[in-house]
């Protein structure tokens, strides 16, 4: 919502600079939750992580009401109009079509073999609800939610497929933290539970635990702005798209580099290169795909490519999870190690920090489990090749457009004439 907000009312020359604004907060929000949360679950309970959403919750449902006035420049509608022109068929269809598909695609190779019917049947069915929602889109939605006119733009295919390998590579590459800190730690983790993993894999206290996620997140939401605030200065998104992309791959050849012996200075400007690159990424691609979309069309681009890097990062666990899975077992067999711990990593953990810190047995399993991450890092590089190929086919659209929206900024008229 706070995407479509900003499309509405600010022109898109200038959106850049407010959309790194959110990056700011976004940034805030990354680095003090884990902390807090961290807090929470060393000092008071683990389910202060959840109660303290309520103030916060709280907070926003008032400031919705007080902060965001806008006026409506079109008749308004009655709340019976405004409910019967939702297209909740097509939402219905969309939502319970990619949780479904999702499902199956992070079960696949991890918790269910590729071939079984736990994941075969609930990728079939999301695919099925796929066709259908468009096939209801196209024929019998009088308001579709989905503007299946934006991908008549090859820009905006390409825009959207460079967010869904994005998402893919950052919700594998993040996670590579939890294996450098201890070089013990599955990779198929997702980011939600990182800090457990710094704790497990790090002996790490909660709070420190939620420190170590610094590195990116605080490089991330600097360089969104740098980039934002340039590309308003000039007019352009290319420049950006590309050399976002170019760090992308040159971060994801870097991970490789990383392995139990690795010092922890280098590990951190890693982690800063790749907050930067990934930084850069996003703000270009968000840029992009709202400069080739109609002015009518913006907020449904913005939506867009909200949903494919999200969809990419689903995608992206099952991805890493796979690829991590089927490495360590070959990498345990070769050291003559039991095959069993590479299904059922996380667990292993605990008995892994338990053996001498000297002995043979323990140095296998690290080394395997570095050998599972290298590999993991050498496909993100590969996709990350891929999605600089795709930005190169996007052409450059004005970001001169003129600002169209049935919304305006309800304007405080001062009792003071003079």
């Amino acid at each position: 919502m706070v995407q479509v907000i900003i499309t509405d009312i600010i022109p898109l020359r200038k959106r850049p600079q407010f959309i790194g604004v959110t990056a700011v907060a976004w940034a805030i929000a990354s680095i003090s939750g884990p902390l807090i949360g961290g807090l929470f679950a060393q000092d008071v309970t683990w389910r202060w992580c959840f109660y303290i959403n309520f103030p916060f919750l709280a907070i926003a449902i008032v400031m919705a009401q007080t902060v965001i006035k806008l006026d409506i420049a079109r008749p308004r509608l009655s709340v019976t109009e405004k409910v019967l022109s939702v297209d909740w068929v097509g939402g219905f269809l969309f939502i319970s079509s990619s949780c479904t598909f999702l499902i199956g695609i992070t079960w696949a190779g991890i918790q269910y073999p590729w071939a079984s019917a736990a994941t075969i049947v609930p990728i079939v069915f999301g695919a099925v609800g796929f066709g259908a929602t468009i096939y209801w889109e196209i024929s019998f939605a009088t308001q579709p939610f989905l503007r299946l006119g934006l991908f008549k733009l090859l820009t905006i295919n390409l825009a959207a497929m460079a967010s869904f390998l994005q998402g893919l590579i950052v919700s594998n590459s993040i996670n590579l933290m939890a294996y450098l800190l201890k070089q013990t730690c599955q990779m198929f983790c997702l980011l939600y539970y990182l800090p457990f993993y710094f704790e497990t894999c790090k002996g790490l206290s909660p709070s420190l635990a939620g420190l170590s996620l610094i590195p990116v997140t605080a490089a991330i939401a600097p360089a969104s702005i740098i980039f934002g605030v340039a590309m308003s200065k000039l007019g352009r998104y290319r420049w950006a798209l590309w050399s976002g992309w170019i760090l992308i791959t040159l971060a994801g050849g870097l991970l490789i580099l990383l392995d139990p012996e690795i010092a922890e200075s280098h590990w951190i400007l890693i982690f800063v290169f790749l907050g930067i690159a990934h930084g850069a990424g996003i703000m270009a691609l968000i840029v992009c795909i709202q400069s080739a979309a109609e002015t009518s069309d913006v907020a449904y681009a913005a939506a867009t490519y909200m949903f494919a890097r999200c969809f990419g990062m689903g995608v992206g666990v099952a991805v890493g999870g796979t690829i991590f899975q089927n490495t360590m077992v070959l990498s345990l067999s070769a050291l003559n190690l039991p095959v069993e711990v590479a299904s059922n990593a996380e667990a292993f953990v605990t008995t892994l920090l338990a053996l001498p810190q000297d002995s043979i047995e323990r140095q296998g399993y690290i080394s395997a489990y570095s050998d599972s991450f290298k590999r993991i890092f050498e496909v993100l590089t590969a996709i990350a090749g891929l999605g600089l190929c795709l930005t190169l086919g996007i052409k450059n659209y004005s970001m001169n457009k003129r600002q169209e929206s049935e919304h305006i900024v309800r304007k405080r008229i001062s009792s003071n004439p003079a």
